[in-house]
């Protein structure tokens, strides 16, 4: 594909020095047409000096980032680098608590203390991270506010990150909760209070649990 990039740019003409420089021998031309005898050295050597001085000053990118990488954890075995970038990867597609994503390194066969090196390393927002998390939950699911913050506490947030990240998504408990009792009319039949009292049970206090119901013809 950059191949195909650099055909694309090569066939839309030259590079904005060689327009110049052709503009120079365009105008050098015209000069010594109107001009007579100037034998003064044609512009154009200038430009093509200029083109090459900005040639060969050209400094190739530096692989700065691998450097600085490298400077960052100087000291690392081989096993806690692939367990950093290991968990960095995970981060990078999905949520985790500090103990979920150790536990995952485990599972992936790396030592305890290569594990929590990893996950430590990358000094993650764990409170962040549960409000990652809680998002996601909300995205496929209806919760209440307390059975949020239990499941996220089930996932290995701490009580403080996960109370945190479920208030973080700023969500509507009494719209929860209609989605709740709709969810629940959905596959199984219901009287209005027996609806009620499954959503309190979830989680949801009695104002919430009624709206709810409310909102579903009862």
């Amino acid at each position: 594909m950059n191949d195909d990039v650099t055909a694309d740019k090569k066939k839309k003409g030259l590079p904005w020095w060689g327009w110049a420089l052709i503009g120079v021998v365009a105008l050098g031309a015209v000069s010594s047409a109107f001009g007579g005898g100037d034998d003064s050295p044609p512009a154009q050597t200038d430009a093509v000096k200029t083109s090459d001085s900005q040639e060969s000053t050209a400094v190739a990118p530096e692989e700065a980032p691998a450097e600085e990488e490298a400077e960052s954890f100087p000291n690392e075995t081989v096993g806690e680098e692939n367990a950093r970038e290991s968990a960095d990867s995970y981060l990078s597609f999905s949520p985790f608590s500090r103990s979920g994503l150790v536990e995952q390194l485990l599972f992936e066969g790396f030592t305890q203390a290569e594990a929590e090196y990893g996950v430590d390393a990358l000094s993650a927002d764990w409170s962040e991270q549960a409000a990652k998390s809680a998002d996601n939950y909300l995205s496929f699911s209806a919760f209440s506010r307390s059975g949020l913050i239990d499941q996220l506490v089930f996932e290995g947030f701490s009580d403080s990150e996960a109370q945190y990240g479920v208030d973080a998504v700023g969500a509507d408990w009494n719209e929860q909760a209609a989605k709740s009792a709709k969810s629940y009319l959905e596959f199984s039949s219901f009287s209005r209070q027996g609806l009620i009292d499954q959503l309190v049970f979830e989680g949801f206090s009695q104002a919430e649990a009624e709206y709810g119901v409310s909102q579903n013809g009862f």
